[in-house]
């Protein structure tokens, strides 16, 4: 290699690693306004999750932590829930565990909004004592948040269980965690969000294609779902504890919602397994994206979206 072949390399190296590094902080003062969902969820793994021991998991919450997310306070508590410290339970009193993904977490929501805690003071208002603890971990399933009571929260001993069933909870998920660059730049990120909408998956049209093959009965991610909602369903029997499953709705289209299917089908599987069930389709009515979702690009339900599923669900944990 000649010395201006040699030099050129170098230049063009030197170049290079400028651009980038001038277009990582461009994003970076950029997405301090925490209105790009991609980069605050892809925060909330940095900043709020940890590698599991157990791959089946993949990640977990960090305990005791806190973190500002699109612009809402997030919180741990020493068993990895979001809220504060777990108190004893009162003589008499319930404790209610919900388990579920990052619509249950409260993503984009206030902690004092979210459903967990409106279910919480609406048993205090009628001065029934009841904690109400939020177990949500982001990008969780069926299969994962179900092993993660197994594994981490039994302790709790919960009076009641209820399952935040949302439609993604029947996919299969892997453990994912991405290289160097992935976990820490804005601008790698950006590129690979990018790249794979641009090449994503191919032959599914519609997000109902997607579902009707998460929900095919042979599905391997549809298997784990039943396994495990099967094995909490055993377990709350043996130990004399109330179980029930909440089926939030996709807020993308519920104007013409498309996945009443789906939700009938749920209401079988965990009727069939003991779980009193709870549409809480009917309590959205026919809002549009826009009235329910945390920020626009973020289809989370919204403060109104938690009111509306507390309200909902309220009712069925205050019956016998």
């Amino acid at each position: 290699m000649s010395k201006n072949t040699l030099f050129s390399a170098i230049i063009l190296a030197i170049c290079l690693v400028l651009g980038l590094g001038l277009g990582e902080a461009v994003l970076r003062v950029k997405n301090m306004s925490m209105q790009n969902y991609d980069i605050e969820m892809w925060r909330y793994a940095r900043e709020l999750k940890t590698p599991s021991s157990d791959p089946a998991l993949g990640h977990e919450h960090i305990k005791n932590s806190q973190a500002l997310l699109q612009s809402v306070d997030i919180r741990t508590n020493e068993w990895g829930l979001r809220g504060g410290p777990v108190v004893d339970m009162p003589a008499g009193g319930r404790r209610i565990l919900v388990l579920g993904a990052s619509i249950t977490l409260g993503w984009g929501v206030k902690e004092e909004d979210t459903m967990t805690a409106l279910l919480e003071r609406k048993f205090a208002d009628k001065g029934e004592p009841a904690q109400v603890l939020n177990a949500g971990i982001g990008n969780y399933n069926a299969e994962r948040y179900v092993k993660h009571f197994f594994r981490d929260l039994e302790g709790l001993k919960p009076t009641d269980i209820v399952v935040h069933y949302f439609l993604r909870d029947a996919e299969k998920l892997e453990a994912g965690g991405g290289n160097f660059f992935l976990r820490n730049s804005e601008l790698a990120v950006t590129l690979w969000i990018a790249m794979n909408r641009l090449l994503g998956p191919q032959g599914e049209t519609s997000i109902e294609d997607h579902y009707k093959k998460v929900y095919d009965p042979n599905a391997e991610g549809y298997k784990a779902m039943e396994a495990s909602l099967t094995e909490l369903a055993d377990y709350a029997k043996a130990n004399n504890i109330r179980l029930t499953l909440a089926m939030v709705p996709d807020v993308h289209n519920l104007e013409n919602y498309p996945f009443t299917d789906i939700h009938g089908h749920m209401k079988a599987v965990a009727e069939g397994m003991g779980y009193r069930f709870v549409d809480l389709l009917p309590a959205f009515g026919n809002l549009k994206p826009s009235e329910v979702w945390a920020m626009p690009g973020d289809p989370h339900p919204n403060a109104l979206g938690h009111r509306l599923m507390a309200d909902a669900l309220f009712p069925v944990l205050d019956s016998p």
